[in-house]
């Protein structure tokens, strides 16, 4: 099928224009047209939209060549399509100021040197242009219900991509972030491995393309690309392979209904493999009972290729949701849990990355495993890890912007057998978020501090340490409400600077130095000696801690 939409060339080529002439701007006559509009008023920029064809007798040149001049410039920068004259009516001859500004912008100017009727030239064109559009959309529905019924019967893309192929008569390219570019039909190696050079350069400088775009590869190729969007996440591309710069509207069309169709085969891939895979809950499960025998059996059940003691590296997870029962229900709460449970697959998948997923109530338990290559390792984990939970991020923020949940991981271990600990820290990963505000946005075990320790203290004795500590203080802080433990946490924070303190804190310096009198007569003159500081600190820590276990009893 022709590539290029009906232009300033076909409608030369109709009937009516056959004594016509191009007397100025004939690089441009590849401009499209998408109706014809009679105009004979001197301020035209009101009334003419993009890819019209004006026709007119040329009335507003009688007025002045300055008056032409705006005239035409108005049109152009309007992008109409072209300007057909009629001489002998109105005019004889055109400025050749005009003339030139037609060359400079390659905007067709046309010439009828003997009388038409513009009633006519508007019904044929505009006829063709109408049954134009409704023989494609003919097409475009026999495509549409093609479509619906190879999605219907199976969840093979490459049918789907060879049906837009027929439809197209173009060359396809299907560019996967999970699996090998395919080609539809398919090219020899040499243009395949050129192509998929072009397209990785692209992708790699337009990560999370949202939208259709048109790619130059060179002078007679370009790449129409359309990305696959899952939740909110690329995780394919549909191209295909044209030689001209104007991809008409049908061509669009049939990549954007393409699109959406492997969206759907995609999702509904995703689904059944919920199903296939509910063994992985039964694993990590048997993890976190520590009821697997030896590490070999655990790595055989995960999938790993070659399983073989210490070759891989392991992380565990927890997503954890806070539902509104009330407000979502259980049948709402469910579906919005199935459908992160299934972005999340899909985007390990794409980073390709060995996982198991459980659900368990309001909770994803993750388990994660790459290979052992170098001492990167590790930190590429940890970055793909990121990569999930900023995925997972925007997807939530866009979909259900009120809907809260947290995220942890543990640290990672060489056993699968000892990714229990991992799971295990990763629950205080999320128990920390929720209780301690600065922690709110951490979700790495490693990264929590001086909480690992505190969260290993049993409670008797962390509570009676907060106690000696700060007893006095909080006792005084619950009677008269002065905020004297955000104030010394802030003054320590600033390294005992009073002003930078006073401002951190949005209070008046004076009012900054009441406080610390009342905390010295509390605590005692030497609170801020280094010893003292660091028992006053490390209580400060734990006090939250404290509190979340009260109001958990």
């Amino acid at each position: 099928m022709d590539e290029m939409p009906f232009c300033v060339h076909d409608v030369l080529n109709r009937p009516l224009f056959q004594r016509a002439i191009v007397l100025a701007g004939a690089q441009g006559i590849y401009r499209e047209v998408r109706w014809v509009h009679i105009l004979e008023i001197i301020h035209a920029a009101p009334y003419v939209s993009k890819h019209d064809l004006i026709l007119t007798t040329g009335l507003w040149l009688k007025r002045s060549a300055k008056s032409g001049l705006e005239y035409m410039r108005q049109i152009i920068e309007h992008q109409t399509a072209g300007l057909c004259i009629e001489f002998g009516t109105t005019v004889d001859e055109i400025p050749d100021q005009i003339i030139d500004l037609c060359d400079s912008y390659d905007f067709p100017l046309i010439l009828f040197r003997q009388p038409v009727r513009f009633e006519e030239i508007t019904q044929d064109i505009h006829a063709h242009i109408i049954n134009q559009h409704f023989g494609l959309l003919k097409k475009l529905e026999q495509f549409s219900q093609q479509q619906q019924q190879l999605i219907l019967q199976s969840t093979d893309i490459p049918a789907i991509l060879r049906l837009l192929q027929s439809y197209s008569e173009h060359q396809i390219l299907y560019l996967s972030r999970i699996e090998a570019n395919t080609y539809f039909p398919p090219l020899p190696e040499e243009t395949r491995e050129t192509i998929n050079t072009f397209c990785n350069q692209q992708m790699k400088h337009s990560d999370q393309i949202q939208e259709m775009e048109l790619w130059k590869m060179d002078e007679h190729r370009y790449v129409l690309i359309q990305p696959v969007v899952c939740f909110g996440q690329v995780f394919s591309y549909v191209g295909m392979l044209l030689h001209q710069a104007h991809p008409t509207e049908y061509m669009k069309l049939l990549v954007d209904y393409t699109s959406k169709a492997v969206a759907t085969v995609l999702l509904r891939t995703q689904f059944l493999e919920e199903k296939i895979l509910s063994n992985q809950n039964e694993l990590i499960q048997d993890i976190l009972n520590r009821s697997i025998d030896s590490e070999e059996q655990a790595q055989m059940r995960m999938g790993l290729p070659s399983p073989n003691g210490e070759k891989y590296i392991f992380v565990g997870g927890i997503i954890e949701f806070e539902h509104n029962v009330i407000e979502a229900g259980p049948e709402r709460m469910e579906s919005r849990n199935q459908d992160v449970l299934v972005l999340i697959r899909s985007l390990l998948k794409r980073d390709r990355m060995h996982h198991v997923l459980m659900m368990k109530n309001n909770q994803i338990y993750l388990l994660c495993a790459k290979a052992r290559i170098g001492k990167d390792s590790e930190s590429s984990l940890y970055h793909k890890i990121q990569g999930l939970i900023d995925g997972l991020n925007k997807y939530i923020n866009q979909a259900w912007p009120h809907f809260h949940f947290h995220i942890g991981f543990g640290k990672s271990r060489t056993m699968l057998l000892d990714a229990w600990m991992s799971f295990k820290e990763a629950f205080q990963v999320i128990e920390l978020s929720q209780t301690v505000p600065a922690m709110k946005q951490n979700h790495y075990y490693a990264s929590i501090g001086v909480y690992q320790l505190l969260h290993a203290v049993p409670y008797p004795i962390l509570s009676d340490f907060v106690q000696d500590q700060l007893g006095n203080l909080i006792a005084y802080e619950n009677k008269h409400h002065l905020h004297l433990i955000d104030t010394l946490a802030m003054y320590f924070k600033c390294m005992g600077s009073k002003g930078e303190t006073a401002k951190r804190l949005f209070i008046h310096r004076q009012t900054l130095y009441n406080r610390l009198d009342k905390i010295s007569d509390i605590l005692g003159e030497d609170y801020f000696q280094p010893q003292r500081r660091h028992c006053l600190e490390m209580a400060m820590l734990g006090y939250p801690l404290i509190e979340s276990y009260h109001a958990d009893q």
